[in-house]
């Protein structure tokens, strides 16, 4: 008996990226919207409410700036900076 499956055929990936389309800012929050299927709008109230309640919301987003990469790219910002000071 012969069982053959492709799960590589249904399967889609789903990449963390910041998102240039709907962007404000950096793109964080549209492409945390984009990958969690919110609203950008409710992810952006979150991040304002993080940082008005003790002021996490800023590092946050920079984290996430520095860290995630941008659509189209395979590497964030730190990556860039980090690859580049270890190739000297």
């Amino acid at each position: 008996m012969d069982i053959t499956t492709n799960q590589n055929d249904e399967e889609e990936v789903h990449l963390l990226r910041r998102s240039r389309d709907g962007s404000m800012l950096a793109g964080v929050a549209a492409g945390l919207a984009d990958y969690f299927d919110v609203d950008p709008t409710l992810v952006r109230i979150g991040l304002v409410a993080l940082t008005l309640l003790g002021g996490a919301g800023v590092p946050l987003y920079v984290a996430a700036w520095l860290l995630i990469p941008e659509k189209g790219s395979e590497v964030a910002i730190a990556g860039e900076i980090l690859g580049h000071s270890w190739q000297r």
